[in-house]
């Protein structure tokens, strides 16, 4: 992408009412644009941001059998009345809205309703489980408070996966295959080290339900971690956890599996982090099948409900505690995984005109050797170009110049380290691969 063609500019001021740093430095950079309070638009880079991020999540989802489907938004209020989910006593943060002629309808928080009633056309014969159904859709929540920019909207992507088993024993082999899964995930967009699998409320479901919760002030969940693991994220011992503020208010800890039992009695042995929940996973058990009646028949025609689990990923939440997690003072800070480009290529002008014709050489040969590049061809002055390109974040940024040239190649610096290099040409795509 030329980036003249590029309809987007940087800013050098957020909105004033902006109080979080991904909101400020996403829309300052020309990733989205605030359309009122919680509810954000995707613009070109952001959008390739947030196509990344689902890519990575959808090849893991794959990879552990997941089948892909589209579910719609609007909600017929009459499932959920089944479940006791329509009241807005149980569910305060609904949408909901009316058809011409009086029918209300909700708009979906999340699927668990609509998709139980339609695996009952595909699902009656233990032959026909388990089955993992996934997701990447809007939801929408209306939310008290939306202050944290893209991590909490009103309106937001949402991978909800569903897994519909035999019994509890084959549920709980796939949720551990769920875990791993998310621990890739969170690996690949480099959060893994700050992230920890958290114990948290089951809610109605269950006692406990799990959490993957990555440190960062900006969070608004508050966790606790035994001092024995704090710094090992996702690499803690099978066996550890860490613990949701409403589970360690437990009088009790002793109750909560798997949190290194020698020292779940000595709160002070725990440290206490503010995080942000970029994933969670429960166990449904018989809820939802009960109530609609999703049965299936064993090898001997008898009749059991379907159990059930539900596994939960906001691409864009997790796109904004990335934003959170690596910015520095000049501005966004992207991992090579999910960057929007892998080079920002920038020609700093000459009397000669020969660094913007070397630029475009190498623009082309970049191109023609499947390296994405963003290509600052702007007429502008470098030292603007330099702070755009901090700004904007592209682990690599590219500058053919007068010196550079006489020099031998480009230089090519790295946005994390801010290492220097003078790359001759035909190493160019190695030195950005890597």
């Amino acid at each position: 992408m030329r980036q003249s063609g590029l309809f987007t500019k940087t800013r050098k001021s957020a909105p004033k009412d902006e109080v979080s740093k991904n909101a400020k430095l996403l829309i300052r950079a020309g990733y989205i644009h605030k359309e009122m309070s919680g509810v954000y638009s995707f613009l070109p880079l952001g959008l390739r941001v947030l196509e990344k991020i689902c890519k990575i999540i959808r090849e893991e989802m794959n990879a552990i059998g997941g089948t892909e489907l589209f579910l719609t938004t609007l909600q017929d209020k009459n499932l959920w009345e089944k479940t006791g989910r329509w009241s807005d006593a149980v569910v305060d943060n609904w949408f909901k809205t009316k058809l011409k002629n009086d029918t209300e309808l909700g708009l979906g928080f999340t699927h668990e309703e609509p998709l139980t009633v339609l695996m009952k056309d595909h699902i009656s014969s233990y032959r026909d489980l388990p089955r993992y159904v996934y997701q990447i859709q809007t939801k929408f929540r209306n939310e008290t408070r939306a202050k944290s920019g893209i991590i909490r909207g009103r309106e937001f992507l949402m991978k909800d996966l569903y897994s519909f088993s035999k019994d509890e024993k084959e549920h709980l082999e796939f949720y551990e295959k769920v875990k791993k899964a998310y621990q890739n995930i969170f690996n690949r967009v480099e959060i893994g080290k700050r992230t920890y699998l958290t114990y948290a409320s089951g809610g109605t479901f269950s006692k406990y339900s799990h959490e993957f919760q990555t440190i960062t002030d900006a969070g608004e969940d508050t966790i606790y971690i035994n001092k024995k693991d704090y710094g090992k994220g996702l690499t803690m011992e099978a066996g550890h956890a860490a613990l949701n503020k409403e589970v360690w208010s437990d009088k009790n800890l002793n109750t909560v599996p798997n949190i290194n039992p020698d020292l779940s009695g000595m709160k002070d042995d725990f440290v206490e982090h503010k995080a942000v929940e970029v994933g969670n996973i429960f166990t449904l058990g018989t809820k939802f099948s009960e109530a609609f009646d999703l049965k299936y028949l064993d090898e001997n025609g008898k009749a059991h409900p379907v159990f059930m689990g539900s596994y939960g990923i906001g691409p864009g939440r997790l796109m904004g505690a990335i934003v959170e997690l690596f910015a520095d003072d000049k501005g966004i800070v992207w991992p090579a995984s999910v960057a929007p480009f892998q080079a920002h290529l920038l020609s700093v002008s000459s009397d000669s005109g020969k660094a913007k014709e070397e630029a475009d050489k190498l623009y082309q040969t970049l191109l023609n050797a499947g390296v994405e590049v963003l290509y600052d061809d702007r007429d502008l002055r470098a030292g603007e170009k330099f702070a755009d390109a901090d700004l904007v974040g592209i682990p690599k940024r590219v500058v053919v110049s007068d010196k550079s040239i006489a020099s031998g190649g480009a230089e090519v610096k790295d946005r994390r380290t801010g290492k220097v290099e003078i790359i001759p040409p035909d190493a160019l795509k190695r030195a950005v691969e890597q």
